[in-house]
């Protein structure tokens, strides 16, 4: 307290502190965030969302604010790496409006010109935000905070802004309670103590040889604490050092616990003590409420990926994101991508026999599943080559879509290349008699495109002349160029090919009267629907229409 009254000079007697203390998580991205869960809640009272200076909003950024919008978590913005401004002059731990008053014009307008491309990217995101010092309206303004982590410059500021806030808006929520809230954040295999769980207790009292019910991937397991460890003051869990043992130990703290058979435990979920008076079986079901309520009621479609997350929040967000994905970066909406079965843990071959369904029924671009920051076991690798699973594991859920979206182009291109034969493009076409070049074998002649699209590989026939095959399209000049098309209005010299009846004659059995129709078939329409619809526009799709009824296409 003493260093942050002493370096914020504008802070007043009556809004003094009375928080006893702060208990910070690190997490990379918002990965670990999405663990801090309750019952569907956030174990999380408050958030601060770090923003590099120099580069804006990342990805990972973009997917930590879309997830406390949507569990109305309140948070502050970092605006770190203030000290890569030009000719900044540091001052080790001091606050950042001191720090700024003393820096040069030119490194301040610096400062404002990047300040000012980062708040109109957090617009963007839907939110209003301000200088944490000039924020008269907390409610409706996010603060932003400048940082520097190397100086520790504005560290003081973020510090006293998150305590202000925490206990302007949440001082009821954060009152000590003594039932038993706590959640498992990750599973480790520690050297010496096997696998361990990092764990958040949020409320009441944990007590060494205390029996745990915990979530499994395999169902409730009952198993014992037989050991509670923290690491030493002002160390982390992550950091290799000695832990201290307690025989109890009360909230909010973060810890590690030791115990049998924890290797399994799904993270995310929550941990109950069966006390004497407490029935197992309740507790057992209450414990995986979480898991089978988030599966059942968000795998439910009849087609669509599987997927598969490290964790019950990762999992969370990654469905929530396939449903809702919103609008990307150019401000165009993504599509809804549909899931088939969602479960929690690494990859293993029987999920992908399970992903494997979706091609046998005849969706290929689904036979895949989407990792979300999950290992791959060598047997499922090696058995999705063989049934033709794809499987896209990333740890940002952006990548896993864009991986879903390449693989949807690249089966579309194929199909497309494969439909090629099948799909004629509607095209009406006149032939110009001043401009017949050969009369048969090859013929070739000028044409004017009356309506629709005229490819190479068209089958042109007369439907006037009792549906005479003219032939198919061989190759189009416009301009002295050869080209793949033209459209309504244009001209060109076409050479035709009917290798059915290479006798036929321009002049004998048809001229210039007769106006040559693509051969459309109920097969070519269904291909141009199905992998060409976007390169037809509306008054192409009339044509078919029209079409439809000269060849009695049902």
């Amino acid at each position: 307290d003493s260093i942050l009254f002493s370096q914020d000079s504008n802070l007043s007697d009556a809004d003094s502190l009375r928080l006893p203390a702060l208990m910070i998580i690190d997490t990379p991205g918002h990965e670990a965030f999405s663990n801090l869960r309750s019952r569907g809640s956030s174990l999380c009272d408050m958030a601060i969302v770090v923003v590099d200076l120099m580069h804006g909003l990342e990805p990972q950024t973009l997917e930590s604010i879309s997830m406390l919008k949507r569990k109305r978590t309140p948070f502050v913005v970092a605006l770190n790496k203030i000290d890569r401004c030009y000719d900044w002059k540091p001052i080790e731990g001091a606050s950042i409006r001191s720090s700024l008053a003393t820096q040069a014009e030119h490194t301040r307008q610096e400062f404002q010109q990047r300040f000012e491309q980062c708040s109109v990217e957090l617009n963007e995101q839907g939110l209003n935000v301000s200088l944490y010092w000039e924020n008269t309206d907390p409610k409706t303004y996010v603060s932003i905070v400048p940082t520097s982590a190397i100086t520790g410059e504005g560290v003081p500021d973020l510090l006293r802004t998150v305590l202000s806030l925490t206990q302007q808006r949440l001082a009821e929520k954060l009152m000590w309670c003594a039932t038993l809230q706590c959640t498992v954040l990750e599973v480790k295999v520690v050297e010496g103590l096997g696998a361990t769980l990092d764990v958040i207790l949020v409320n009441g009292t944990l007590f060494e040889g205390d029996t745990l019910v915990v979530c499994t991937q395999e169902g409730a397991l009952v198993t014992q604490a037989r050991a509670l460890l923290t690491p030493p003051p002002s160390r982390e869990t992550r950091v290799k050092t000695e832990l201290i043992k307690h025989e109890r130990i009360e909230a909010a703290v973060g810890l590690k616990i030791t115990g049998p058979n924890l290797d399994k435990v799904v993270p995310g979920t929550s941990v109950f003590v069966c006390g004497p008076d407490d029935s197992l079986d309740d507790l057992k079901e209450e414990v995986m409420r979480d898991v089978s309520a988030l599966v059942s009621s968000l795998a439910t479609e009849d087609h669509g990926v599987s997927v598969q997350a490290s964790t019950l929040g990762a999992l969370e967000a990654l469905l929530e994101f396939l449903r809702n994905p919103g609008k990307d970066r150019d401000g165009k909406e993504r599509a809804p991508i549909p899931v088939f079965s969602a479960s929690v843990g690494p990859i293993y071959k029987k999920d992908v026999i399970r992903a494997s369904v979706m091609g046998k029924k005849g969706h290929e671009e689904y036979a895949c599943i989407l990792g979300f920051d999950v290992p791959v076991d060598r047997d499922a690798r090696a058995h999705a080559e063989e049934v033709g699973v794809q499987i896209f594991t990333a740890d940002i859920i952006y990548h896993l879509e864009n991986h879903f979206t390449r693989h949807l182009d690249d089966i579309m291109e194929r199909k497309r290349n494969e439909a090629r034969d099948i799909a004629v493009f509607p095209v009406l076409v006149r032939i110009s008699p001043k401009h017949v070049f050969n009369a048969k074998d090859p013929i070739v002649v000028g044409v004017t495109v009356d309506d629709g699209i005229l490819k190479v590989g068209t089958p042109l026939c007369i439907p006037h002349n009792g549906f005479l095959d003219v032939g198919v399209v061989q190759s189009i000049e416009c301009n002295h160029k050869e080209v793949d098309r033209v459209k309504k209005g244009q001209e060109c010299a076409i050479k035709i090919v009917n290798q059915a009846n290479p006798t036929l004659t321009y002049g004998r059995q048809f001229d210039a009267t007769h106006t040559l129709y693509s051969k459309l078939s109920r097969a070519s329409i269904d291909a141009l629907k199905a992998y060409f619809k976007d390169d037809l526009s509306n008054e192409d799709w009339k044509l078919v229409i029209k079409l439809k009824k000269v060849f009695s296409i049902i």
